[in-house]
């Protein structure tokens, strides 16, 4: 008997779908366990192997994913695109340039027409189609290119991050003009209206910190190390574990946003663990906390916790229960530190790797991390009193226009169409992590 004469299933073709989603999904599942065992092997060649083969993936599925969408974009006319602007054909010729492309890969590569790139290499001296950033010899001009510049560099960063580095610096400039500089609509999504309190004795149960170390909060939290948890069979979902992902705890200081600390674990840790990791917490930071703020976890609800917050004179307190933002800090944090740092590495599998990535992570939060509700202030600065920056006296300044009532102390004034004094911009990486930008502005010399 051939192949061919054997009878196929009535529903064959759904069938051949659903199990090739299954294989796949399979298959993601086997070449994590994968390498998670070489990310622990005695043998460092097979660590390393591990390592690259992970970083080769994600890699494969970013071009898979670009692929995708370039398929997407090649179905619209080239009439009906986009059109780039005069400042980004400048942009997209310079990356030919740097790579070496001819005028096919370059129009390949940018979803374009060779004829169209050729056109912009005969005309690159027409303003009008091909042109540099504005000149920066004036104020606003300088603040326009610097702007620009720094969200090119590190392109994750939003207006109101950049504004804070201006700030940092003594050069004021607001989120919105960064915002219009940029030519971008506001991101993020709008803030929803604080419900009312229903009762006047809830009020009284609301304490606020007054120092470093006056409160605490303290959450767990899940960092995928492939993607996410989903599987195509039940319960289409895989275990919240290693190697399929990390526990961390981690502990903010509620006066000055700053990450007190952090533990790292395999598997959803027991109340004991929890304590252990805030035993550490209270040794580093030199004394306790007079409150701890956490939700109602198993690991904090239980006699265990009770008992160790009783035993070094801490009182617990309890977020409500399905309210969100009930412990809005720690909350807050925790997107902070997947947004830009897991989300942004490839996330390691052997646990030495992770908890130095973490632990880089935390430095910079606290060291390098200008932070809007601290007016710009990283936690470092607000925990050791340091000198307030000068938004927290600014008047504003709009557009090179000089300041009414005089200059607050370090602020740079300068009247309109005044020249500036030469600054450079300064930007390093935290050992060598891209997604960890130490960024300074400072005068030439």
């Amino acid at each position: 008997m051939k192949a061919k004469d054997i009878p196929l299933p009535e529903n064959w073709p759904p069938l051949i779908r659903r199990a090739m989603l299954h294989a796949i999904s399979l298959a993601h599942v086997s070449i994590i366990c994968s390498w998670s065992r070489a990310a622990d092997s005695v043998i460092r060649n097979a660590r390393l192997t591990a390592k690259l083969d992970k970083v080769l993936t994600e890699l494969a599925r970013k071009e898979n994913q670009l692929r995708l969408i370039s398929a997407r974009l090649d179905r619209v006319p080239a009439k009906k695109r986009p059109y780039y602007t005069p400042v980004e054909r400048m942009d997209i010729l310079a990356h030919k340039s740097a790579c070496g492309w001819n005028l096919k890969q370059t129009a390949r590569a940018f979803q374009t027409d060779a004829a169209t790139i050729s056109s912009w290499m005969n005309r690159v001296d027409d303003d009008s189609l091909v042109n540099m950033p504005v000149p920066w010899n004036k104020y606003p001009s300088y603040l326009r290119y610097v702007t620009k510049q720094l969200k090119l560099l590190v392109p994750r960063l939003g207006k109101k991050k950049i504004a804070e580095y201006f700030v940092r610096s003594g050069l004021y400039l607001s989120a919105t003009s960064v915002g219009r500089y940029l030519k971008s609509k506001p991101t993020g999504p709008p803030k929803e209206p604080d419900a009312a309190k229903s009762a006047e004795n809830e009020k009284e149960l609301v304490i606020k910190s007054k120092h470093p170390n006056h409160i605490w909060t303290v959450d767990l939290t899940t960092v995928p190390t492939s993607g996410g948890f989903w599987t195509s069979w039940i319960p289409n979902s895989m275990p919240q574990c290693w190697p399929f992902c990390w526990w961390v705890a981690v502990i903010v200081d509620h006066f000055s946003r700053k990450a007190i600390g952090f533990a790292l674990f395999r598997k959803q840790p027991m109340s004991e663990e929890v304590t252990e990791a805030l035993d550490k917490a209270v040794e580093k930071a030199g004394k306790p906390p007079k409150h701890i703020i956490s939700d109602r976890g198993k690991q904090f609800d239980c006699e265990n916790y009770k008992n160790w917050c009783s035993g070094n004179d801490i009182k617990p307190r309890f977020g409500a229960i399905g309210k969100h933002g009930s412990i809005a800090i720690t909350e807050r944090f925790i997107k902070t530190l997947k947004y830009e740092c897991a989300k942004l590495i490839s996330v390691p599998l052997n646990f030495d790797d992770m908890r130095y990535e973490l632990a880089l992570f935390f430095t910079w939060y606290n060291e390098y991390r200008p932070h809007e509700y601290l007016n710009g202030r990283t936690p470092s600065e607000v925990c050791k009193n340091s000198p307030v920056l000068p938004c927290d006296a600014i008047a504003r300044m709009s557009d090179g226009l000089s300041l009414s009532n005089g200059p607050p102390t370090k602020m740079m004034v300068f009247e309109k169409g005044s020249d500036i004094p030469e600054m450079k911009l300064e930007l390093s990486f935290l050992e060598g992590r891209r997604h960890l930008p130490i960024i300074e502005f400072k005068k030439s010399a």
